[in-house]
């Protein structure tokens, strides 16, 4: 472990604000992919949370999809859902509307509100981790406090 980046360390202030007693880990190798973090962490890669934004063809919001790192996201199920087709955006409107990069995207503490859909397959587990705020770094958490932080909803959006 290593001493967190200046994104991680202000994932941990979130944390702390909202009275959490979870602690974000800086690692020397990277957990941007499901596999990596896995990997790193020594769990499997169904417990780890994607945390994937994605952009409304139509109106332009962002959405969070917080999906299992085993599961595909089915972005036809996800769009029937937020009620409108979605897309994959470019770097610059994930750092805008989450305050985050690509890959070190927490699943909650966004500069912006973002509607969150939770794959239901993440709810299997007693524990689960997720991005710290960078790309090396994760934290721990059980579903229950995934649900109640995110304010995500539950869906089946993971691709057959």
């Amino acid at each position: 472990m290593v001493d967190l980046t200046a994104l991680a360390r202000r994932f941990q202030d979130e944390l702390d604000a909202r009275g959490l007693e979870i602690v974000v880990e800086e690692h020397a190798t990277s957990a941007r992919t499901a596999q990596d973090a896995a990997a790193t962490l020594g769990i499997t890669v169904g417990q780890i949370v994607k945390s994937l934004v994605f952009r409304g063809e139509t109106t332009g919001n962002a959405y969070l999809l917080l999906v299992s790192g085993s599961n595909r996201v089915a972005e036809d199920k996800a769009a029937a859902i937020l009620g409108e087709a979605i897309r994959k955006p470019d770097a610059r409107f994930v750092r805008e509307t989450t305050g985050f990069v690509i890959g070190g995207v927490p699943p909650f503490g966004h500069s912006t509100n973002l509607r969150t859909l939770i794959d239901r397959d993440l709810l299997r587990y007693n524990k689960i981790s997720a991005s710290g705020g960078s790309e090396c770094s994760t934290f721990f958490l059980d579903p229950q406090t995934l649900l109640e932080q995110s304010a995500g909803e539950v869906v089946d959006i993971a691709a057959p």
